[in-house]
Order: C-alpha cells, then structure tokens, then sequence
C-alpha cells in the first residue's frame, strides 16, 4: 500500500512540473465510490481555467493547491498512484498502470491536461482510494483527524515515550494508528520494528524510555531515507527486512529466519531471534493473536496494507488502512459467500422435512 514515502514522492513530482500551469481539460470518472461528495461534472467545472499553485501532503494524503478553492484531495487507498505522462513518478508496485498500458488508464479517477500539453492521472484498481474536492482540506476530515505527519512534526522522546508508557495495546498497533501518528504503515511499522529490534506485539506502556528512543530514531531514519530516494525501493539498503518480507516460505535475513504473525491486523514480518517479546502481557498477546489467526499467514502478500485473512463470523466495513478516513470495501469481498447457503445443504434439509412430515 502506498505510505508516506510514496505519497510524497507522488507530491513532489505534481509540484515539480505542475504548479504554475492551468488545467485546460479535466476529466473525474462517474464513480461515486471514490469520488466522494461531489459529482463528475461539478468536479470538473469547480477546476476548470484554474492555476496550480502548490502541492501538499500530510500522512498517506495529498492535495493540489489551485489559485481558489476548492482544491482536489487525495486518499490513496491501497493501490492509489499518481502518473503524470513522460514524467517518471515512483508508483507502489501493486498499481494498476504500466508504461504499455493504455493512456489515460481505465482505471483513471481525475485526469487533467495543463496548458502545456502535460497530463496527469490519478488511478485506482482497487477503488479503496478516495478523491475530494475541499476548501480547505487541511482543516476538515479526514485530514484534520490525522496525528502528526511522521516526516513533518516527529515527535520528541519525551513525547513518544509518554504517549506509549499511557497506553496498554501492542506497538505496531498503535504505529499504523494514523491518529497517533500519519504516514506509518504496514512495511514502514515492520521496517522500524525490525531495525529497532521490537516484537511488533510488545505492550507499549511496558517499553523502557531506551527502546522508544531507539524506536523513534529508526521511524525517522527509515522514512527520511524512504523519501531521499523517492520511495524506489530498488534504492533502499540493502539490511532493510522490506527486501526479504515476501518470499514467505524460505525468509531470511542475514542467515535469521523471517517469520509472520498477525499484529495489529496485518501480516508482519518479524525476526524471532532478534525481535522479543518481554513481560507477562505481551504474551498474553501474543496468544490471543496467534488463536485468531490459527497460527497462519493467509495474506497474498506480506506487505500489502491489507488485513490477514480470517474467516469472517460477519461482515464487516471497518476502515482496511487503520486510517479515520478509510472506509468501504473492494468490490472483490462485497459478497460474502459464507452467507449463502449450498445447494447440496439445502437440498439436504428439504429433504430431512419431508421425512418428518411423511412420519
């Protein structure tokens, strides 16, 4: 899923060769799901003739500044990108488009074209993105409901450590909490857990002021390393676990086992003998989430944003991304066919009826 790091790369790239140019053709997919609060033809009418001034960014969201409002927003989602045509932009793996791919894609939610000729696209495959048009995007939900930018305002270790020591959930949880802290996600919280060599399960109130020191200086080495290098993970070092985090059956890192487990929801790659756990409620924990999820990864993919897979007593639309303003479901798992009874079962219980009739 896209994180910081690629969300930024996305900004900086519209604000490199975007800002000063007006829009001279917009088109915004008829796609209520993730366009959200404002029709197509209204989105494009409100951008139409306008300049861009700037672009911005605060966690996984980002917004074009135009010279009136309001501006578009956007949530990335899990497979949101932004491509700008002939410009190379840093696209998280798992996105739809290909240099070989159509143009503008089919995918496409909010394409324009600028004076100059230059056009950009933001798609989604998966439809968990969502795009706004807002007047002030920073002072409203979702992004007003967002903690402080991981990149942006890092916090203190006075900070970090008091915020932890009051609370009594397991670490990685409370990192991809994009209210206590945006921008962090599934391989950024794996990445510094492992660099910091923190069970992802670990109780926070039980973490000494040393490991939380140690913890906040890998958030901001990961993620100002992340950024320099334009979130192209080709260029990440080489004893990052992100490198090794999906090959699943045979991980290893540096001669070190990977293995996975679910913590906070998600499929995490972790280093058992590197990474332990301590103190009585962290195994307890442990226990818990290693019930639910029957002690197997189920996930198509480590690094995916995306909840381990376990069968659902209900269905459920809690935001995937631990983000406030998530929200929805993928097509994909709208349907539920655990609700719908088998033929074979049903032909069964007519079948047990009849007998009790006919007796």
């Amino acid at each position: 899923m896209p994180e910081l790091p690629e969300v930024e790369a996305a900004r900086r790239a519209v604000e490199e060769h975007c800002t000063g140019l007006k829009i001279k053709k917009a088109i915004i997919a008829n796609d209520f799901k993730v366009i959200d609060g404002v029709s197509s033809e209204d989105f494009e009418a409100s951008i139409l003739g306008k300049t861009i001034v700037a672009a911005h960014r605060k966690g996984k969201h980002m917004w074009i500044q135009l010279d009136s409002p309001p501006f578009p927003t956007f949530q990335f989602g899990m497979a949101g990108a932004v491509y700008i045509k002939g410009v190379a932009v840093t696209k998280y793996k798992r996105s739809a488009v290909s240099d070989e791919d159509e143009w503008p894609s089919r995918h496409s939610k909010f394409f324009i074209e600028l004076e100059n000729g230059l056009e950009l696209s933001f798609t989604d495959m998966r439809r968990f993105a969502r795009v706004r048009l807002l007047e002030n995007p920073a002072a409203v939900p979702p992004i007003s409901e967002l903690g402080p930018d991981a990149l942006l305002k890092p916090k203190t270790i006075e900070e970090f450590h008091k915020a932890l020591s009051k609370k009594k959930i397991g670490i990685k949880t409370l990192l991809i909490d994009q209210n206590f802290i945006s921008g962090i996600g599934n391989w950024i919280a794996d990445e510094v857990l492992y660099q910091a060599r923190i069970h992802p399960l670990q109780i926070t109130s039980s973490m000494s002021k040393e490991s939380c020191a140690a913890l906040l200086k890998c958030i901001n080495e990961v993620i100002e390393k992340a950024v320099e290098v334009g979130a192209d993970s080709d260029q990440f070092p080489g004893n990052w676990i992100y490198h090794f985090r999906e090959k699943k059956d045979n991980a290893f890192i540096d001669g070190r086992k990977i293995e996975f487990l679910v913590a906070g929801g998600r499929t995490s790659a972790i280093v058992p003998e590197l990474q332990k756990l301590t103190g009585s409620q962290p195994a307890k924990a442990s226990k818990k989430q290693d019930k639910k999820s029957g002690g197997k990864d189920t996930t198509a993919a480590a690094d995916e944003d995306e909840p381990a897979k376990t069968t659902p007593k209900r269905k459920s639309n809690k935001s995937i991304d631990n983000d406030a303003s998530s929200g929805g479901s993928d097509d994909e798992n709208d349907f539920d066919a655990s609700q719908k009874p088998s033929k074979k079962k049903a032909a069964s219980t007519r079948s047990r009826k009849q007998s009790k009739k006919a007796k």
